[in-house]
């Protein structure tokens, strides 16, 4: 099969690799469309240890399962696999499971490539209305869909109903979908970049801010910065929540002192469930996160070139989504 390989740090090729092989109780998927996240960037540039050259990297997929019983369905694949026995599994919050593994981390191959193999209990089917360049869109979708879940269920009745995100790529402007969705109508995002701001604002009419002097109830941060952190402990009200869900880099940012004087939450969050996946992919479906016609096509085989036009900031659009046939 074709797959965009990563090979060391700035360096991706796109070649022949061996055809992906479904284990006991999985099913082989014909990749249609995957989306370039965040953490593959990170992976690119040499920031994650969790993701070692060589190694085909990509999470946010969907396609068609080939052969077996359920030829041809079509699918969006969460993947993070889990134990499915554990405390966490057992409770559903498979997402700490502690021997989860997702595609594009040793041991599992991930999905920038032609063929991916999945068990069946991470695959949700799409109906034959949704373009696999949306479904695709469910596991960036739903990072979001649970921070914003845990962020709401965190904030006091008693606060005001507004919320600050931080960073307009796709989680961010993922994390706004998902709190109008759940009945959150005050929702402003801040992004530095002028024409990632203008493509938020006038293609997938947000509210978007180069930056504020305004305190909001409940803050996410899609970036996770210090800087971000740090701009998310100013902007917090008193008593409110920061969700964070940017994993940019590891320390600093956070005014402690002011956090504890104010009884302000922070909530570390981590993927989803299954159940958010699930619900996430339902949103998606019956059109609760509007039209998601934000993304941006590519073919595979022009992947190394997308990546390097994310490095420089050459894209507006917050994803891009690669077709490993095109």
């Amino acid at each position: 099969m074709k797959a965009l390989v990563y090979d060391a740090v700035e360096n991706l090729g796109f070649r022949d690799m061996p055809d992906a092989q479904p284990g006991i109780g999985e099913h082989l998927i014909k990749i249609a469309a995957s989306g370039i996240c965040g953490s593959d960037m990170h992976a690119y540039l040499g920031h994650d240890a969790r993701r070692p050259a060589p190694l085909i990297l990509g999470h946010e997929a969907a396609g068609t399962i080939i052969g077996g019983a359920q030829d041809g369905r079509r699918v969006t694949i969460n993947p993070l696999v889990s134990c499915g026995t554990c405390t966490a599994c057992a409770t559903g919050r498979e997402n700490l499971c502690g021997d989860r593994q997702i595609i594009s981390m040793p041991p599992r191959q991930g999905a920038f490539a032609q063929f991916v193999a999945m068990p069946d209990s991470n695959l949700v089917t799409v109906p034959d209305d949704v373009p696999f360049e949306k479904a695709a869109l469910a596991e960036p979708l739903a990072v979001s869909w649970h921070a914003a879940r845990l962020a709401l269920a965190a904030l006091h009745p008693c606060m005001a109903s507004d919320a600050l995100v931080i960073g307009g790529g796709a989680i961010g402007l993922a994390a706004a979908l998902a709190l109008r969705a759940m009945g959150m109508d005050n929702v402003t995002i801040v992004e530095p970049n002028d024409t990632r701001r203008a493509f938020l604002q006038d293609r997938c009419g947000q509210t978007a801010v180069a930056e504020t002097q305004d305190n909001s109830s409940l803050i996410i941060d899609a970036v996770g910065y210090a800087a971000t952190r740090k701009l998310a402990s100013e902007r917090v009200s008193p008593g409110g929540v920061i969700a964070h869900v940017g994993l940019g880099e590891d320390t600093g940012g956070l005014d402690v002192r002011r956090m504890t004087l104010q009884e302000i939450t922070f909530i570390g969050t981590y993927t989803y469930t299954m159940q958010d996946f699930r619900d996430t992919a339902a949103a998606i479906f019956d059109g609760r996160l509007r039209s998601l016609d934000w993304t941006e096509q590519r073919p595979l085989s022009d992947g190394a070139s997308a990546f390097a036009d994310l490095r420089a900031g050459k894209v507006a659009a917050p994803k891009i989504i690669l077709n490993p046939w095109g």
